[in-house]
């Protein structure tokens, strides 16, 4: 150990050559092949340790502990891990922005799928889309809007829906907008609605179902729930999702521009959409729509028919989803299935009369789905196609006559429904 204390020390922070800080082991000695008997120097090059003597430069003892060696070799991995998962993530969410923008660039698209695009907007489709919309048909620019108070008037509103309901959600509301949008590009729509229609027609499509409770009007009325009484039991749910837009609208200052009368007009008109809605209300809009196509009187230059179309395309928004493609129809079956099954579950614990289509033990979303089409869908659809007799009424029309079929004939196996596969 003598030779090694004659020999100097090289203090730590002095730079170390590469190919000492490759080796590893205990000591390696390599100022000739004797000393101690060891191997050839050039054979201990290749070795790696904590204290290493090199033949090529006798004036340096380097130092070099292990566990120095081990730490900032540690450091140096974890920043590169660090960094390569930022840019993975980087590169997954500009790839996510993509596919959204490229989604959103097809819109108007009948096979739109919106779980698809819930998916690639981290669950904000219904801000992202109307938001989209807005600026698509110039109405930031054109209403002087704030850019601002308008996504957080979105926000707030996509917040006010229950995520906890199997359909009347914020992703429903979402795909009645874009509905909405696709019967607002239709011929005799988009040559003859103002910017005004078309803000309300989008205002009112993604607000139609704002803070639904997950049960229908009866379920309202039998248990004496404060809306029954407030509304005195007519339009119960469709009023309050009125009063509620109105509420937001009011909250954001999204419209606080406007002259006083103007605004109470778009809100007074926007609530006429909203009411529309109401299913128990669907024979006397639907007999009313047939009977002023009979007789030619509906003109779109006339602010009250156009009105009148702006309800009918919302209603057609708000209940087409056996008119989608299949996949999309199922999905949209099997959720709507499951709240009504809810519903039929909690009259069950609280010795109410079960309504009807909410029980679970003689219902199915099959039986569900063809009754609904026979009775409420098809009839409405029909009336639409003989007002706009275009390729996306027949397309509509196909979709519905075929998704009747396979309720009717298809395997139950075949008739199953998740949400698993489009999520995962």
């Amino acid at each position: 150990m003598e030779v090694c204390y004659q020999l100097p020390v090289l203090p730590l922070d002095r730079p170390v050559p590469k190919h000492v800080l490759g080796r590893r082991g205990a000591i390696c000695l390599t100022s000739s092949q004797v000393l101690f008997g060891g191997p050839a120097p050039r054979q201990l090059s290749k070795r790696r340790g904590a204290i290493s003597y090199d033949s090529s430069d006798q004036t340096a003892l380097f130092i070099r502990m292990l566990d120095v060696r081990l730490r900032s070799q540690t450091g140096y991995t974890l920043e590169r891990q660090v960094s390569a998962e930022k840019s993975e993530k980087k590169v997954r969410h500009e790839s996510t922005q993509r596919r959204q923008h490229c989604m959103l660039q097809k819109v108007g698209s009948w096979n739109f799928d919106i779980f698809l695009f819930e998916r690639l907007s981290n669950g904000n489709s219904l801000v992202d889309l109307t938001f989209h919309l807005f600026s698509e048909y110039g109405l930031i620019k054109l209403f002087r809007l704030d850019l601002l108070k308008l996504r957080r008037f979105l926000v707030i509103v996509q917040e006010a829906y229950h995520s906890e309901n199997p359909y009347h959600n914020a992703l429903h509301a979402a795909d009645v907008t874009q509905a909405m949008y696709c019967y607002l590009q239709e011929p005799q729509l988009s040559e003859s609605l103002t910017s005004c229609d078309i803000l309300l027609g989008l205002l009112a499509a993604a607000t139609h179902d704002l803070d639904h409770p997950g049960v229908n009007q009866t379920f309202l009325i039998n248990t004496n729930h404060y809306l029954a009484s407030l509304y005195q039991n007519t339009s119960v749910l469709e009023n309050h999702h009125w009063k509620s837009a109105v509420s937001l609208l009011r909250e954001s200052g999204l419209l606080s521009h406007f002259p006083s009368e103007d605004r109470q007009c778009l809100e007074t008109r926007l609530g006429s959409l909203i009411l529309a809605t109401d299913i128990s209300r669907q024979n006397e809009y639907l007999s009313e729509f047939r009977t002023r196509l009979d007789r030619a009187e509906l003109h779109m230059n006339n602010s009250q028919d156009r009105h009148f179309i702006l309800q009918m395309a919302l209603k057609c928004a708000d209940i087409c989803n056996p008119c989608r493609p299949w996949h999309l129809c199922k999905l949209w079956s099997h959720k709507v299935t499951e709240e009504f099954f809810n519903q039929g579950d909690i009259e069950r614990r609280l010795n109410l009369d079960v309504s009807i289509l909410c029980d679970r033990n003689s219902n199915s979303v099959a039986k569900i789905q063809i009754g609904f089409i026979s009775f409420v869908v098809e009839p409405l659809f029909v009336e639409w196609a003989r007002f706009s007799d275009t390729p996306l009424s027949h397309v509509m029309l196909g979709h519905m006559t075929s998704n009747k079929f396979n309720w009717t004939h298809l395997p139950q196996k075949d008739l199953r429904g998740t949400t698993q596969s489009t999520f995962s």
